[in-house]
């Protein structure tokens, strides 16, 4: 558990009561941003159930929470039908309460940091473009934008595809 700040905000690997409201914080933003339905995260199989999604020994999940209540999280995988060395960055949603206070920044070098740990080479992530300001963290961060999807996400619906060396 990384303690955030002198209040009770915690970054912790996601735990089986966290499912409910970390799919609510991921639904939410798609709905806020007026991002498709289909083709994205919001319809995966995996979006009520993200405890159990993220319990194989090449993948984690975290959350940011406060007091109880989660706001926001993003974890690490295997992309789906590619080279076992690439892993991605997935379902990273914030709630607008930590919106613009540095924990998305914080979230996303704690999976970074768990990629190179799970002793992967790559780290490649899909985006939506009304999701101007995460796109623009990714790129601080040496994220390189491609030109078209990598692996299996089923997510036909993103229309940002970016890659870093790790």
């Amino acid at each position: 558990m990384l303690k955030v700040n002198k209040d009770t905000t915690v970054i912790r690997e996601i735990e089986p009561q966290d499912n409910a409201q970390i799919e609510h914080v991921i639904r939410a933003c798609f709905h806020e941003f007026k991002i498709p339905l289909e083709g994205t995260a919001y319809a995966d199989e995996e979006t009520p159930r993200m405890y159990e999604s993220y319990q194989n020994d090449n993948d984690v999940y975290y959350v940011i929470e406060n007091s109880g209540e989660v706001l926001g999280g993003g974890g690490v995988k295997p992309l789906k039908d590619f080279e076992e060395t690439v892993c991605e960055i997935q379902k990273m949603y914030f709630s607008p309460k930590v919106r613009g206070k540095g924990y998305g920044k914080l979230l996303f070098e704690t999976c970074l940091k768990a990629a190179k740990t799970l002793g992967y080479k790559q780290c490649y992530l899909e985006s939506a473009p009304q999701l101007k300001a995460a796109i623009h963290i990714y790129e601080n961060y040496g994220l390189k934008h491609l030109k078209g999807s990598l692996g299996n996400t089923g997510h036909h619906a993103c229309g940002i595809w970016m890659i870093k060396d790790l």
